[in-house]
């Protein structure tokens, strides 16, 4: 791989060429020649799986001589090819070689951020596209503040030179890129492999959380991404035993979840989204859960009218406003200038109402924390260190 990167850096440092498109392509023929001619198709055998409890959006198998294959459900294939081994497609049509040691790497898909860091892989990442403010947690931000990560653009539109020079070796995109797909294209002409993570399409918030364990892999931290997530696993079955919001009512309190867009629609979660689920093992009920949905994709919000809002939600206990979209609310007067109907609901009239901080989802492996908070909250206590959830006065 650092044969190829050497060649890619090469030409484009030789042609003196202004026309990008030409240098990227020139570079990309000079890698495929060379990674195709490395292949092997040498069989090796299949030694076991990784167990995964919750996650549905991929899979990983083992096999001799440490190669590692992971599937990406309606993605792709993807080898991991261990250090000083040659390419082996394990019988796969056209996988995508990903080769240890797995650093130099552009993270495009921002959520994996904050899994990277609690697997202590965070010198792993070596560029970015999210911008040093426009993150929550302290590590990252002093590392793209500090140059140890560098920040090369939107991931529509990438820095393709200095991935280049800075040797990047792969590219973690979300499924955003899609929208993209030039971009995408581009990256694998220029021989830096692109792997598309799906953890938002987990239906359940432990199987958003269980990709800690496909970094693990990708990092060679395995063993601590598998202790991490069991350690968490026995957080939430704490939460629920313990029983934290019984005696409250008879009835489960509903919360809605949602934010204002600017030109006045509410975006509110799809029923059986794995925000709902968290809600609903903090030992609420989400309060749209008759919501009918017209048009299914994958999406996990929907954009509604604020009658519909109105007639849906107007009732709910708890009314949590997600503050990650627009930067957030400081007080209910603030989110009544969104819409005066608002002023008219329940969880309003009484007071109980929340908004979320950025960190919320951006810290995507503190999944429990936020779920003991959404206990608290739903159970009407009053604990006045909440990181995720702040109450609106």
């Amino acid at each position: 791989m650092k044969k190829v990167l050497f060649i890619i850096c090469a030409l484009l440092a030789l042609s003196g060429c202004t026309n990008k498109e030409q240098n990227y392509t020139e570079s990309a023929i000079a890698a495929d020649d060379i990674s195709g001619s490395e292949t092997e198709k040498r069989d090796v055998t299949k030694t076991g799986s990784l167990e995964l409890k919750y996650a549905t959006q991929f899979s990983a198998a083992y096999y001799e001589r440490g190669y590692i294959h992971i599937n990406v459900a309606d993605e792709a294939d993807y080898v991991i090819v261990p250090e000083n081994e040659n390419e082996n497609n394990l019988g796969l049509s056209n996988p995508v070689y990903i080769h240890r040691p797995c650093n130099n790497i552009y993270l495009a898909a921002s959520s994996a951020m904050d899994l990277f860091i609690e697997l202590n892989a965070l010198d792993d990442i070596a560029f970015c596209s999210t911008k040093a403010e426009d993150y929550a947690m302290d590590e990252a931000r002093n590392a793209i503040e500090s140059d140890k990560i560098k920040y090369v653009g939107k991931y529509s539109a990438p820095d393709y030179e200095l991935l280049l020079s800075g040797g990047c070796t792969l590219a973690i995109e979300s499924t955003m890129i899609s929208h993209s797909p030039k971009i995408k294209e581009q990256l694998e002409r220029v021989g830096i492999p692109v792997f598309i993570e799906r953890s938002s399409y987990e239906e359940s918030p432990m199987g958003r959380l269980e990709w800690i364990k496909l970094y693990g892999l990708l990092t060679g931290n395995e063993t601590e991404a598998i202790e991490f997530f069991d350690l968490e696993q026995e957080k939430i079955a704490e939460i629920i035993a313990s029983g934290i919001n019984s005696g409250c009512t008879e009835e489960k309190k509903t919360v809605a979840f949602f934010s204002i867009t600017s030109n006045g629609y509410v975006t509110v979660r799809k029923p059986g989204d794995y925000i709902c689920k968290m809600i609903e093992i903090a030992g609420g009920e989400y309060a749209l859960n008759n919501l009918l949905i017209d048009e299914e994709n994958a999406l996990s919000t929907i954009n509604i009218g604020m009658e519909d809002f109105y007639r849906e939600a107007n009732a709910a206990d708890i009314l949590i406003y997600n503050g990650s979209i627009d930067g957030g609310i400081g007080s209910i007067e603030e989110l009544l200038v969104k819409n005066e109907l608002l002023k008219d609901f329940k969880a309003v009239k009484q007071g109980d109402v929340w908004s979320t901080s950025l960190n919320m989802f951006q810290e995507s492996s503190k999944i429990a924390d936020v779920i003991e908070e959404m206990a608290d909250v739903i159970a009407g206590g009053s604990e006045p260190e909440h990181k995720y959830l702040m109450r609106l006065e």
